[in-house]
């Protein structure tokens, strides 16, 4: 279950993935399969290739695309990797309204 974000970021998100550019929406999400996250960063992109690269330099493999039909291709990003590529992305506002920074 997805919440915590607004309508207008998320239509903000779609717009810079379908415009071929890296997007990042994080929010809040439960789900019982991952009981130790909180949170989930999307990171979208409607050119695969770019995304295969984003996600190969954080180690992520193509195959963990969610690609289903009706969404943005997107990697769902939790825990210690969500917070290294937010990190060295430079997306302080998700970390911190998110409270990502791993000191708590």
């Amino acid at each position: 279950m997805a919440f915590g974000v607004k309508r207008a970021e998320l239509e903000a998100w779609k717009k810079r993935a379908d415009s071929g550019e890296i997007a990042f929406l994080t929010h809040y999400w439960l789900d019982e399969r991952f009981p130790d996250s909180k949170t989930v960063t999307k990171v979208a992109c409607a050119d695969l290739v770019k995304l295969e690269a984003w996600g190969a330099a954080y180690g992520l493999k193509p195959e963990w695309i969610d690609r289903r039909h009706g969404v943005y291709p997107h990697y769902d990003l939790f825990g210690d990797i969500q917070r290294t590529a937010l990190k060295k992305e430079g997306r302080w506002d998700q970390i911190e309204r998110f409270h990502l920074n791993g000191d708590e």
